[in-house]
């Protein structure tokens, strides 16, 4: 019966999120925040951002109005034996809300002012020690509160930095923030994580709205308020999901789960910043180095370089749906898994890259 229930959350929310894309794209044409072609871009037509405050704002109107009909008891009867634990659970969801409103913040101001890189990273810093204030904190084998500080921190920069730079084609940061983000879904609900479970199906209804709009040829952008939120909520979940919670009877291999589910990002991001070093150049300087701008350089088209990221996403994340249920061999040969895949990718894009270089020289 609680799935029905996050299956109505999740419609709610994506219906809400698909009709305020249209006021986003207008406001954004009226305010001149658009984003238009240039060289280390793939679009060829001038397309408007703010779609990631549609993606917010959806997001946090379907869990504001979702607590005030709980506050009022008029909830379903399935509903009425968890509010007390919902009320309990109020504060985080606000502390989410608020620190997911920063980010959104922020990330408006660099979408039209600018930010510097030690700007943007102070504020994501910021953010992050809302949720940390919160009592939402990477605690599982760590006792000292500073230590948890420095992991919760640098997790959540992590997952923004890493959404930021997956946010480079149409309908990808969106695309594999929905892949990810069912697979954390039904993880939730495997291991009766139902608070988890609810908030992550508003979450993905909010980005399913919008990836209608997204979807290439992309009709507007999210701009880095939408990717640094898509991050910021994915980083926050898993820490609720893998590490808030521990049990000794559990081995290390949860541990792990955010690193498979996210395994393709994290590749993208590892990726680019080896490219930029290699070539001198800066970490946070925008090109074409990205692994989806890599595929479409061996052949492919945009549609079909996002379409291989997706399954990509998907096979990994596959896998960590079963860590929690396995025993340690079962769950090394996950990982070993995770990291073949990779390795195959790497080998067929570095083979194809060479024999690509070999015709260019040849023509």
């Amino acid at each position: 019966m609680w799935k029905l229930l996050c299956l109505a959350t999740l419609i709610i929310s994506a219906g809400l999120s698909y009709l305020l894309v249209f006021l986003c794209q207008r406001m954004a044409w009226l305010l001149g925040i658009v984003d238009y072609p240039a060289a280390r871009k793939v679009h060829q037509q001038p397309t408007p951002l703010l779609g990631g405050l549609a993606i917010y704002f959806s997001f946090a109107l379907t869990i504001s109005g979702a607590l005030a009909l709980v506050a009022a008891h008029r909830v379903p009867g399935i509903v009425q034996p968890y509010i007390p634990g919902i009320l309990r659970v109020t504060g985080k969801l606000s502390a989410v809300l608020a620190g997911g409103l920063l980010v959104v913040a922020f990330g408006l101001i660099d979408d039209v002012l600018g930010l510097k890189p030690w700007q943007k990273l102070s504020l994501q810093i910021l953010s992050s020690l809302i949720i940390f204030a919160a009592g939402i904190r990477i605690s599982m084998l760590v006792e000292n509160p500073a230590w948890q500080a420095v992991l919760t921190v640098a997790w959540l920069v992590v997952m923004m930095n890493s959404f930021n730079l997956l946010d480079n084609m149409d309908g990808l940061s969106s695309g594999v923030a929905l892949v990810a983000g069912t697979v954390l879904f039904l993880a939730a609900l495997g291991q009766g994580q139902l608070f988890v479970a609810t908030i992550l199906a508003v979450f993905l209804g909010s980005v399913a709205g919008f990836f209608c709009h997204n979807f290439p040829p992309a009709k507007i952008f999210m701009g880095e308020c939408g990717s640094s939120f898509l991050g910021y909520f994915l980083g926050t979940a898993v820490v609720l999901l893998t590490f808030y919670r521990y049990e000794q009877s559990q081995t290390f291999l949860p541990f792990f789960t955010p690193l498979v589910v996210f395994a393709v990002p994290f590749f993208d991001t590892l990726s680019v910043i080896w490219i930029r070093r290699r070539r001198n150049l800066p970490i946070f300087q925008a090109d074409k180095n990205h692994f989806s701008h890599r595929l479409v350089s061996l052949g492919m088209t945009p549609k079909q370089a996002v379409g291989v990221i997706y399954l990509l996403t998907f096979c990994t994340g596959l896998g960590a749906l079963l860590l929690p249920h396995l025993g340690l061999p079962g769950g090394v040969l996950i990982l070993v898994q995770t990291v073949a895949i990779l390795l195959i990718v790497s080998i067929l894009e570095t083979t194809g890259r060479k024999n690509y270089g070999e015709t260019d020289r040849g023509s």
